[in-house]
């Protein structure tokens, strides 16, 4: 079923106004593309904003990485941690101050942020554990796979918050009673932000489609991952906004990860310890609303 795509326009540019993608963010996604910037280049850059160094500095250090000697320049960290991956800590840390301090009704944030970055940890690990290849951009696919949640929040509160009581009810999927009641889900919202933002495919197909892996032709391996690490993160007790039901695994999403059933029991001890290493730099201080 297609979005009403009148409707996901509107709901986009009225989110807009309250939520601009950070400029930060963009400047530097440019100079990664520039052959000519140098890791100097892209450490100076990010420099400009003292607050968000220091966190990257302090994730640079954490268990999240686990390096053996300390990492105490962005350069360094660009060097050692290489420029894509660096790029999604940036897009990460300056997405969820993006979304701190609006008006969001209906939704506990803290569970919000706590499953979405989860789900970014176990799609990072999925995707090196497997050795998919060109597996950059995994952790912020996973990160922003439900960041439709927050613009229905903002735009269509209400409809909302009938869906959320529905759902832990009937412990049906939210995103088929999103579907039921607005024509649209959660994910193709998100999707729809991500491409009025100039986002590449590779972030805005997981969130269109982590959900609906039967109705597309065939899981490639991002989408497959980002609804895996969704699963295993509601099974890891951070559920966010499946208030029901937790979203069941969809045989679809095996087929297009080889091998996963080989790695999961590694893997969420691993992403238990990165997780509470990243919690602590990227999320708001627990009892504060974002």
């Amino acid at each position: 079923m297609n979005a009403p795509a009148d409707d996901l326009a509107a709901l986009v540019e009225q989110t807009q106004e309250l939520v601009s993608f950070p400029d930060l963010a963009l400047r530097l996604m440019d100079m990664i593309h520039d052959p000519q910037a140098s890791a100097s280049d892209l450490g100076n850059l990010i420099m400009e904003d003292p607050a968000l160094t220091a966190r990257l500095l302090r994730i640079a250090n954490s268990a999240f990485y686990g390096f053996p000697s300390r990492i105490d320049t962005v350069t360094r960290a660009v060097t050692v941690i290489g420029t894509l991956e660096l790029l999604d800590l940036v897009l990460a840390t300056t997405m969820v101050d993006s979304f701190a301090g609006l008006p969001v009704e209906w939704i506990d944030m803290e569970a919000f942020w706590a499953h979405s970055l989860y789900t970014a940890v176990v799609t990072r690990l999925i995707a090196q554990q497997l050795r998919a290849p060109a597996h950059e951009h995994r952790f912020i696919a996973g990160l922003l796979h439900d960041i439709g949640a927050l613009v229905l929040c903002l735009q269509r509160p209400e409809a909302l918050r009938k869906v959320l009581e529905q759902a832990a009810v009937t412990r049906r999927p939210l995103h088929e009673l999103e579907r039921e009641h607005l024509g649209y889900h959660h994910g193709e919202v998100g999707a729809a932000l991500m491409h009025h933002w100039h986002l590449p495919e590779s972030l805005a197909r997981p969130a269109a489609d982590h959900h609906d892996l039967e109705a597309v032709a065939g899981a490639d391996f991002a989408t497959a991952s980002v609804h895996l690490a969704d699963v295993i993160a509601c099974r890891a007790g951070h559920p966010g906004l499946h208030l029901g039901a937790p979203p069941p695994l969809q045989p679809a999403c095996l087929d297009g990860l080889a091998h996963a059933e080989d790695v999961l029991d590694t893997l969420i001890e691993t992403a238990d310890r990165q997780f509470d290493a990243l919690r602590q730099q990227l999320l708001p201080p627990r009892g504060r609303a974002a």
